[in-house]
């Protein structure tokens, strides 16, 4: 019996390693811990969530990496991550994943509030993000230049916004590339000439917390989460998360727990918009 044990224990020591050089997460053979990876939009709310679970469930660890929805994909195709987490809904390729809506945000423009650019057109928006208009004074504010603030690839706030606009991303003239919300909102607070696209929810909570951000509308419809739960702002999204196969164990609890009222108050707090709210 003990040389069958300690073959065992070999042969799951030999498993461990070869996980480990497949760089497949801890998750995989633990199932006291989840990674989750993707959207930075998804990732602080699920870290939120993540703590709350943690609580609730003593001695799990949940690991929340962020990267982009299209690592979110990856990961979660490739079995690196139990959970993907992305900011839009799946596309027609990604449909062998499975995916689980958690909450509701919007994208918008932004400015510094100095701006006194009060809206822009959508034909406005696609001259400065091609380089055909240069300068604040071509449409009414003032004579200074514009630094315009793309996202980079793989990010799904890009792919919502080349949508809406109908642009492709060679088109773009941007003078500077962000990856999250923060570094574009960090971006425009340090240039009163730029302009940027962020997640609704990330910008409403920066102007509240009085630092010096203006949120444009969009086709009249004011950029608010309020507009965002009337499905009434034009770029409007679902956050979700996503597995290779239909979740079971830790995977399944998590997911159920990020989808349930328990979790209300911190979608809330990150300035999205519940599930339920939407109904």
């Amino acid at each position: 019996m003990s040389s069958k044990r300690s073959a065992g224990s070999a042969l799951t020591g030999a498993c461990l390693a070869m996980l480990c050089l497949l760089g497949l997460p801890a998750a995989s053979v633990d199932k006291t811990k989840l990674v989750l990876t993707g959207s930075s939009t998804v990732a602080p709310l699920a870290a939120e969530i993540g703590k709350r679970f943690e609580k609730q469930n003593p001695g799990v660890q949940v690991d929340v990496q962020s990267g982009g929805s299209s690592r979110g994909i990856s990961d979660a195709r490739q079995g690196l991550a139990d959970i993907g987490m992305i900011s839009r809904d799946l596309k027609g390729d990604e449909h062998d994943l499975q995916s689980f809506p958690i909450a509701f945000d919007g994208v918008c423009m932004i400015v510094h509030k100095s701006n006194p650019i009060q809206t822009l057109s959508k034909d406005q928006i696609v001259a400065m993000y091609t380089g055909r208009i240069t300068n604040w004074s071509a449409v009414g504010g003032a004579d200074r230049k514009i630094s315009v603030v793309n996202k980079a690839e793989g990010r799904s706030t890009l792919e919502l916004f080349l949508h809406h606009t109908g642009l492709t991303n060679r088109q773009i003239k941007a003078q500077v590339v962000i990856g999250d919300n923060e570094q574009g909102i960090k971006t425009v607070l340090g240039n009163p000439g730029a302009i940027a696209y962020v997640s609704i929810g990330s910008a409403e909570f920066s102007a509240e917390q009085g630092l010096s951000l203006k949120l444009l509308p969009m086709n009249g419809v004011a950029a608010t989460t309020a507009n965002v739960k009337d499905r009434r702002f034009p770029l409007t999204r679902v956050l979700n998360l996503v597995t290779k196969n239909q979740p079971s164990g830790l995977s399944k609890r998590f997911i159920d727990f990020a989808r349930s009222d328990a979790v209300h108050d911190l979608v809330k707090d990150q300035y999205f918009v519940p599930l339920s709210a939407t109904k």
